[in-house]
């Protein structure tokens, strides 16, 4: 059976070294699968990151999800990093919009191990809201590389301290799934239970408005 992700694609995909260890990759999804996946994808309408546990989908989502999770997946995510991933735990999380003050520079929490990118959107033709992996951590504008977040692209970098990624302010509809190994498991509970709490305010705060409106 054939499926949603382009697996020899990945595989084949160089992995850069400057200035820092990642590698990114276009049209990773098989023929037909975007629409599918972009029918199915949650119902998202405010900006943040929501864990998948949070969210409901349809099937083609679902599918998407069993084979981000998938051990050969993770052989070919571990070989190209040479690291082994197996056993470590796997955050989900999901976008769907973007508020102004996403894509500040940053590096991901030292919890994390390796963070993987699929973006689920139509052909992006923004300038902004393209993924730049950055050589610091003042310059937006002093990037490595940038990726495009139309729908099939695949960004994924090993975290350090020095792993300074970043977009330009976009504002509007910009989803993508996005992956992480974790170190431990109590670091993936932390990790989801503010995943979590931060899904539950965003639910209950223009609730809360409306009721005293």
């Amino acid at each position: 059976m054939t499926g949603l992700i382009k697996l020899s694609t990945l595989n084949a995909a160089p992995v850069r070294h400057d200035p820092f260890d990642f590698f990114a990759v276009e049209n990773i999804l098989t023929p037909g699968s975007l629409q599918a996946i972009q029918q199915d994808f949650p119902m998202i309408d405010k900006p943040g990151i929501y864990p998948v546990s949070a969210l409901q989908f349809g099937p083609n989502f679902a599918a998407l999800l069993r084979e981000v999770k998938s051990e050969r997946l993770s052989a070919i995510i571990g070989n190209k990093f040479g690291i082994d991933l197996t056993g470590l735990p796997l955050m989900v999380t999901v976008r769907g919009h973007a508020q102004q003050k996403d894509g500040r520079i940053h590096c991901d929490s030292k919890d994390k191990v390796v963070t993987c990118l699929l973006y689920l959107n139509d052909e992006w033709d923004a300038a902004e809201g393209r993924l730049r992996m950055l050589r610091n951590g003042e310059d937006i504008e002093n990037y490595a590389a940038e990726i495009s977040a139309s729908g099939g692209s695949f960004a994924a970098f090993r975290v350090t301290p020095t792993s300074w990624h970043g977009h330009k302010p976009f504002v509007g509809e910009r989803r993508y799934i996005m992956f992480n190994w974790i170190r431990s498991k109590d670091a993936l509970k932390s990790h989801e239970w503010r995943h979590r709490l931060s899904s539950l305010v965003k639910k209950i705060i223009p609730s809360f408005y409306k009721k005293r409106g």
